[in-house]
């Protein structure tokens, strides 16, 4: 189940940033009983590298990657980890 979550996470930030260097980790294993993991949504961890980002803020950034994730969040997402960068902040 989980693998699949990935994957639709991958495929939604891939339709928005079809040119990024994308990597989605599923952390979820690591949240086991966790509180907020008896829902059964997931625990991940995603890093775009795109252009898109130059001159954008922390802030900004990370609510386009909330934008593109969309309803994933309420069904899929219990937590989410984002690193988002351009190239040449690597």
């Amino acid at each position: 189940m989980s693998a699949d979550r990935a994957e639709k996470i991958r495929e939604c930030l891939a339709s928005r940033f079809p040119a990024a260097e994308l990597l989605v980790k599923d952390q979820s294993h690591l949240h086991v009983g966790h509180e907020g993991a008896k829902d059964g949504r997931g625990h991940f961890e995603v890093t775009v590298i795109a252009e898109e980002f130059s001159g954008k803020s922390r802030l900004e950034r990370h609510r386009i990657i909330y934008d593109a994730l969309g309803k994933l969040l309420e069904s899929d997402i219990h937590a989410l980890r984002i690193r988002a960068f351009t190239a040449s902040e690597r």
